[in-house]
């Protein structure tokens, strides 16, 4: 079966090409190319929220015996649709003392750098938008911006609640990006690339000719690697039990407390979209991204291995409890950066061993 995302890139060659044959410069053609590759990703981003709220509201009905949406379309399809043109026509309001421009601004850095994360994210073979050396740099770069975004929400809200709120957020995002980032040190010292799609097919290979050659499989380091991100993730997403930003039973609704309409929506746009884009990466890095039987292309399994990993984060949701905030920072500096280092040592002398 033909790869989608090889059709696709044959299919934007060709149409560059021919752009050129109608007399448009090589430089024209290029830049009308990405803006295709780019509108035709961000209409899929888009899209995504839409699936995982009523994904959540099913699973979550499923595990607390309850029937979730039902009534709007058929099986409760259309609830999540509904609820998103309920937002849009509902009132934008800025609170009475608050910063109009930051409290705006903070929106735009929350939501704006999850749409070009997903630029260097390979989905199946031959399919990413940007083949960039340094992918992993680049998403952790680019994601970090969004806590300038929930700081700012809660600056420019002119709330207590709010501030407290995008405090908590700043330090819990940028603690949990270091053992995050390290988590990953391990993939790139077996591979020696930041390249996530030279990461990806360096997986599609076979012990003993059968078994998977992800690097999930590693003994030991493959596994911390796995567990440590997926955590770290978790809590770069503001998740249960990571969700201090918001702790609603503590601060009403945390930094977007004072926020209406679609401008409340685009904060949870990004937190579903950067569920996803974790997922994606965790599928990518640790399990061989689109490799699998041949009888399925390979943007399905990388599909089928994404939602696999966003099932894990929505059952944490209604599984366990909220974490107190002096003991999530206690958990992420006393023992996930300790066994994050452990595991780059344990990785370097593996690597050591075999190449001695």
């Amino acid at each position: 079966m033909a790869e989608v995302g090889i059709i696709l890139r044959q299919g934007v060659d060709f149409a560059r090409q021919w752009l050129v044959g109608m007399g448009a410069t090589p430089f024209q053609a290029l830049v009308a190319s990405k803006v295709f590759e780019t509108t035709v990703t961000i209409s899929v981003i888009l899209a995504i929220p839409l699936f995982l709220v009523y994904a959540e509201r099913k699973i979550s009905a499923f595990m607390q015996a309850r029937l979730g949406p039902m009534h709007t379309g058929p099986w409760g399809l259309l609830q999540t649709p509904a609820d998103t043109l309920k937002l849009f026509f509902k009132e934008d309001i800025v609170p009475q003392g608050a910063d109009p421009l930051i409290h705006l601004m903070a929106v735009v850095l929350a939501a704006a750098p999850v749409f070009v994360c997903f630029a260097p994210v390979p989905f199946g073979r031959g399919f990413p938008l940007i083949n960039l050396d340094t992918g992993i740099l680049f998403v952790f770069a680019v994601s970090g911006i969004s806590t300038l975004g929930i700081l700012a929400a809660g600056w420019g809200s002119a709330n207590k609640f709010s501030m407290l709120g995008g405090i908590r957020g700043a330090a819990q995002m940028v603690s949990y990006e270091i053992p995050r980032a390290l988590s990953v040190v391990p993939v790139v010292l077996f591979y020696s690339s930041l390249n996530l799609q030279t990461i990806a097919c360096a997986q599609m290979v076979r012990w003993h000719g059968w078994m998977p050659k992800w690097f999930i499989f590693y003994p030991g380091i493959g596994q911390i690697a796995f567990i440590l991100f997926l955590i770290a993730s978790v809590a770069e997403t503001n998740r249960i039990p990571f969700d201090i930003p918001e702790a609603e039973s503590e601060l009403v609704s945390g930094y977007h407390t004072e926020y209406s309409g679609m401008k409340f929506a685009f904060f949870f746009l990004a937190e579903y979209v950067y569920v996803f884009l974790s997922s994606a990466l965790a599928a990518t890095l640790f399990l061989g991204g689109g490799d699998g039987a041949a009888f399925l292309p390979s943007w399905v399994w990388f599909t089928l291995k994404t939602g696999a990993v966003i099932f894990l984060f929505l059952w944490f949701r209604w599984t366990f409890p909220r974490l107190r905030v002096d003991r999530l920072m206690q958990f992420c500096w006393q023992f996930l950066l300790p066994l994050a280092l452990v595991n780059i040592v344990l990785a370097a002398a593996w690597i050591t061993w075999k190449t001695a």
